[in-house]
C-alpha cells in the first residue's frame, strides 16, 4: 500500500500564559483546548493506517489513546557485525492521540536487544494510557510506562517518542527548542559501513561519499582488511564499532594503535562488556577515544562508565526514549564523559526525535533511516553531512510516504 500525503504541520502561536492584570493561572487544561481549536493537521496518511489497525489502546477519546502497528523496515545491504547479519529489522510504529492531535513514536528491534514484535505488542496492548487526561503529566505517563514490565526498552521509547512529540505539536515547537539547544552546534553524522567483502565495501564508501566520517563495523578476523579497503578509496576520518568483538586487550591496544595511523578518531565498544576491567585498562592506555555502547544501557550506567570509557554512546532504543536520553547526556557532560548521539536502523520518526539532542554531542550516528529503503517518514536532514534540524514541532516529522 502506497500512501502519498501532503506535509501539513503548522506551527501554532500560544495565548499568554497569565491573565492581564488579574495575575490568572494560565490553565494547562485551557491552554490544550486552545490549539485543539486552532489544529495542528497531522499527518493524514499514516492516520489513516493506524484508524484501520485493530491493536492498541483506543478508550473512550477523554484521556490518551495509544495505538501501534508492526512494521518491518527492509534494509539496502545485508547489514553485518561482529555477531550477526540481517536484511530486515522488525519494528513497531505508534501514535498517541488526544483531543485531534497526534505524536509519533518508534521501536526499533535489532537481535541483540532481545525484543521483538511480540513482545512489543505484549507491553503496549498492557498499558492503559487512557488514565491520563493530561499528556503534560509527561514524568508520571512514561514512569507508569516504565513500571509495567521490566525490560522492553524499545517499546517504552515508543511511548515516550509519541508523546514528546505530541507535547511539542501542543506547545508548537520543536524539541531542541524547548530543551533550549541551537542548532546551528548539531555534529556532523557518520555513515555506518557494515562489515562485508572489499568490492561491497567499496561501493558502500562510495555510496556514502556525503558524508564527514565514516562508522565502520569491525569484530571479525578481516578488521585490517576492512580498514585498508576503505583507506584505498578515500581518506575521510572513521570511527570503528567492534561490538564486544575483541577479547584480548593487548591485541586491542595493539589494534587501536595501527588503528590511530590509519586515521580512525575513536574505537566504540572494543571488548565485551562484561570485561569491565580489562576495558578500563585499555581505555587508560589507548591512544584513541573509547566509547561504550552495549555496556551503557540506561542512566544508572553512566556513572559505571566513569573510569572504564571515555565516553558513551546513546540510543533511545536502550534507554526507552528522549526523556531518559536527556537525563544521561546531562549527567555524562557532568561527569566529563564524551557523548555520542546514535541510533538503530530506525526511520526518520525515532532519528528525528534522537537527533533533538544531538546540539550538545561530541558526535552522532543518526544514519539509520539512511539504512533502509521504506521509510514512511521525512524528518531530519542531512546537508553536506552535517545533522540539520527542522523547525517544526515535536519531533519534526513529515509526511508519511509509503508502509508496507
Amino acid at each position: 500500500m502506497n500512501l502519498n500525503k501532503k506535509d501539513n504541520l503548522r506551527t501554532l502561536h500560544t495565548p499568554s500564559p497569565v491573565g492581564e492584570g488579574r495575575g490568572e493561572a494560565f490553565s494547562r487544561r485551557n491552554f490544550i483546548r486552545t490549539v485543539g481549536i486552532v489544529g495542528v493537521a497531522g499527518l493524514s496518511g499514516i492516520e489513516t493506517v493506524f484508524a484501520a489497525s485493530k491493536k492498541g489502546k483506543n478508550s473512550s477519546g477523554k484521556g490518551l489513546q495509544l495505538r501501534f502497528i508492526p512494521y518491518e523496515l527492509q534494509l539496502r545491504h545485508t547489514f553485518t557485525i561482529a555477531s550477526n547479519s540481517r536484511k530486515t529489522t522488525p519494528d513497531v510504529l505508534t501514535c498517541i492521540e488526544f483531543e485531534g492531535m497526534t505524536g509519533y513514536g518508534e521501536a526499533s528491534m535489532p537481535p541483540y536487544l532481545g525484543e521483538s514484535i511480540e513482545t512489543a505488542s505484549k507491553f503496549l496492548s498492557s498499558l492503559n494510557l487512557g488514565q491520563f487526561k493530561d499528556p503534560f503529566q509527561m514524568e508520571d505517563i512514561l514512569r507508569y510506562a516504565d513500571s509495567v514490565m521490566p525490560g522492553n526498552c524499545a517499546a517504552k521509547a515508543a511511548v515516550d517518542i509519541a508523546l514528546h512529540d505530541l507535547v511539542g505539536k501542543i506547545m508548537g515547537q520543536p524539541w531542541y527548542k524547548i530543551w533550549g539547544f541551537d542548532p546551528d552546534d548539531a555534529p556532523n553524522t557518520s555513515f555506518t559501513i557494515g562489515i562485508d567483502n572489499p568490492e561491497v565495501v567499496k561501493q558502500k564508501v562510495t555510496e556514502a561519499a556525503p558524508y564527514k566520517m565514516l562508522k565502520v563495523k569491525l569484530g571479525q578476523k578481516t578488521d585490517r582488511e576492512m580498514i585498508e579497503t576503505i583507506r584505498s578509496v578515500t581518506n575521510v576520518p572513521i570511527c570503528v564499532d567492534v561490538n564486544q568483538g575483541w577479547t584480548d586487550k593487548q591485541m586491542a591496544l595493539d589494534m587501536i594503535h595501527w588503528l590511530k595511523e590509519k586515521g580512525v578518531v575513536f574505537v566504540e565498544q572494543p571488548m565485551p562488556k562484561t570485561a569491565i576491567d580489562d576495558m578500563a585498562w585499555l581505555t587508560e592506555n589507548s591512544p584513541l577515544p573509547t566509547m561504550g555502547d552495549e555496556s551503557v544501557q540506561r542512566l544508572p550506567d553512566v556513572i559505571k562508565a566513569k573510569g572504564v570509557y571515555s565516553g558513551i554512546n546513546i540510543k533511545l532504543m536502550k534507554c526507552t526514549g528522549m526523556r531518559e536520553a536527556h537525563e544521561m547526556l546531562v549527567l555524562a557532560k557532568s561527569l566529563d564523559l564524551k557523548v555520542m548521539i546514535g541510533c538503530m536502523t530506525e526511520t526518520s520518526c525515532a532519528v528525528s526525535a534522537a537527533a533533538q539532542l544531538s546540539p550538545k554531542a561530541d558526535w552522532a550516528d543518526l544514519d539509520g533511516n539512511l539504512l533502509i529503503s521504506n521509510d514512511p517518514y521525512s524528518g531530519m536532514k542531512i546537508v553536506d553531512g552535517k545533522v540539520t534540524l527542522i523547525d517544526q514541532p515535536g519531533i519534526g516529522i513529515g509526511s508519511m510516504q509509503k508502509i508496507f
